[in-house]
């Protein structure tokens, strides 16, 4: 997996989880799986196709989703499921947002799908050509993990390096 996809989504998530959560944010246990993901508990997931394909799930387990959740809307909520899954699907929005403007400005062409609730136990592996960075933001909140899974389309390396 190369590095300058993989970054973006990391600077993003530190940055967007910092100013979102209103604290300091540390990535640990950053490991190359070959296995199926397997969910924590309330996960997002955000396809990518064009020049780079693949796809990014935002995963925090139920504690943290609900803290997560009050915290963005800045007062205690009382739990609701629905309240939770869509502050998930919105914090993966801001995260995946603020990547793709960094692929963009650095010339890579793909379209971004909205994201939807990754509710299967467990998820694709990864293949030869596509390889699953799994991290951990470690937060006051919780611990939310993210699983990249990114690689080149076969006719997008061509026409970036033709682009480049």
């Amino acid at each position: 997996m190369r590095m300058e996809l993989i970054q973006p989504f990391i600077n993003s998530a530190d940055a967007v989880l910092a100013q979102g959560l209103q604290g300091p944010t540390s990535v640990e246990n950053l490991s190359m799986e070959e296995e199926a993901y397997r969910r924590k508990g309330v996960a997002a997931e955000i396809c990518l196709t064009g020049e780079i394909e693949g796809r990014i799930i935002f995963d925090l387990d139920p504690q943290t989703a609900v803290k997560v959740a009050s915290c963005m809307a800045g007062a205690e909520l009382p739990q609701s499921d629905d309240l939770v899954r869509e502050t998930v699907c919105e914090l993966a929005n801001q995260i995946i947002g603020n990547a793709v403007t960094t692929l963009n400005d650095q010339g890579f062409h793909f379209r971004v799908h909205p994201p939807h609730m990754h509710t299967s136990d467990h998820g694709a592996k990864s293949s030869e050509d596509t390889e699953a960075l799994v991290m951990c933001f470690n937060t006051a909140s919780g611990t939310v993990f993210m699983n990249v899974a990114l690689r080149y389309h076969p006719s997008g390396v061509a026409q970036h390096a033709v682009a480049g």
